[in-house]
């Protein structure tokens, strides 16, 4: 769950910016047909099997319309749920439960579509020391969730944002003039407890990455044998990630050359989102 502070300061405003996306003056519909308050209660139906996420966020959606709005969830973030769940009800002005319904439910499939994603390749990596990654490839003003989501999945995070770490990739080291002079200049402004992550495309790259001390070298999009050698020739001066292209379908694959990370992007860029929906709603 996200701690209050952070709630009330960062979760809250991106929640608020949805509602009044979806709301840019009234609900024409709910107006139409609710015209009075009146009381009313809706179930929280899981559609497909999955880790649930984002019940924290999917409850803010409503309460942040009405505070007196009660929500009763019967599961918690991170559980396994099955198709035809009842996960939870929600019980409040059924003006608030239709305005908020979209807006809280899809920060709940798309959550629950990450961390399940997620937890699959987490489950292919189990028996191994590697650890899974996701990267800065988000959805724009949702990165706070959809990081949150690989958590609960299992996953780690990497980078939050440009000001996390020094991570130099192929056009950092363009506009520095190769890699030892990008790595050279990134320890000489950074300070000295960032960690200095280089991104490398081939084995020269690998070599000069752990002769001018690169913390991490990241091995990009290289080919399997080639990764190999690259494995050997850092010998353990740096740790070492793997990126480019990763899903669930080829992460087994690379589990043998012994890395510390692989990173995937795909983790926050093409999770399919979990079928749930909010149904019978009726008066009370």
């Amino acid at each position: 769950m996200f701690d209050p502070i952070t709630l009330k300061l960062t979760v809250d405003p991106f929640i608020e910016s949805a509602l009044r996306e979806d709301v840019t003056s009234e609900d024409v519909t709910t107006n139409a047909v609710m015209p009075e308050g009146c009381m009313g209660q809706v179930d929280l139906i899981c559609k497909e099997d999955g880790i649930i996420c984002g019940l924290q966020v999917f409850s803010r959606a409503f309460e942040l319309l009405d505070e007196k709005t009660e929500i009763d969830l019967f599961v918690k973030d991170g559980d396994r749920v099955k198709a035809g769940q009842l996960m939870g009800t929600v019980t409040g002005d059924i003006r608030v439960l239709l305005v908020g319904e979209r807006t809280g439910l899809n920060y709940l499939q798309r959550m629950s579509g990450i961390a399940s994603y997620t937890n699959s390749i987490v489950q292919l990596l189990e028996n191994s020391s590697v650890k899974l990654l996701d990267t800065r490839k988000t959805t724009p003003n949702n990165r706070i969730f959809e990081k949150y989501a690989v958590k609960v999945g299992g996953g780690n995070n990497h980078r939050y944002n440009l000001t996390d770490g020094v991570l130099l990739k192929d056009n950092h080291i363009g506009a520095a003039g190769g890699v030892k002079n990008a790595i050279q200049m990134a320890k000489d402004y950074a300070p000295f407890v960032r960690k200095i992550e280089v991104e490398v495309e081939n084995l020269d790259m690998v070599k000069e990455a752990v002769e001018a001390g690169a913390d991490i070298i990241m091995l990009d999009n290289m080919e399997h044998d080639v990764m190999k050698k690259a494995v050997d020739m850092i010998a353990g001066r740096a740790e070492i990630e793997i990126s480019g292209n990763v899903t669930r379908e080829n992460i087994s694959k690379l589990v043998d050359l012994g890395v510390d990370y692989i990173s995937s992007g795909a983790l926050t860029h093409s999770s399919p989102i979990m079928d749930i929906s909010l149904k019978n709603l009726h008066r009370i």
